[in-house]
């Protein structure tokens, strides 16, 4: 199945919403590493003048996965996830992640490029705080390039 060029310029909308937890933050500071206290302490935290334990910057990816699983599995998309290289992951931070914030993530394929049998194509994850009524605040915005291998690469 070859990668449907169409996809660039296609927007998906947030969907589901992830509750950022204490216990999430301080599992993901663990797996990556992280030492910093106010990734494991709330008294840590509020000294830097949080409001709760601060996520690790690559906290998001978590969020930004869940978008990107929406294009993945998208059967208009024509990708074979088995085929799938990582090949770049940047984030821009608005403002920190925090244990109790309520975030979606709408993804956006900014850019499609065939390559040999393959094709390189380039999302962005626009990751936003739910807020009172229906505001949104600007948490991360994440850029992903990913290579889907072409047959017999």
């Amino acid at each position: 199945m070859t990668i449907n060029p169409d996809l660039q310029g296609r927007s998906y909308p947030a969907a589901e919403v992830y509750d950022v937890g204490r216990e999430k933050i301080r599992e993901f500071a663990r797996a990556v590493k992280a030492t910093h206290p106010a990734h494991f302490d709330v008294e840590a935290a509020k000294a830097l003048g949080h409001d709760d334990l601060v996520a690790p910057p690559t906290f998001a990816i978590i969020i930004a996965q869940r978008a990107d699983a929406q294009l993945i599995q998208d059967p208009e998309a024509g990708i074979d996830f088995s085929r799938v290289v990582h090949a770049d992951q940047r984030f821009t931070h608005h403002r920190p992640i925090i244990a109790g914030d309520r975030l979606v993530a709408e993804l956006h394929v900014d850019g499609v490029r065939a390559m040999g049998g393959g094709a390189m194509i380039t999302t962005r994850s626009e990751i936003f705080a739910l807020g009172a009524g229906d505001s949104r605040v600007p948490v991360t915005t994440t850029t992903s390039s990913i290579l889907v291998r072409g047959e017999g690469q």
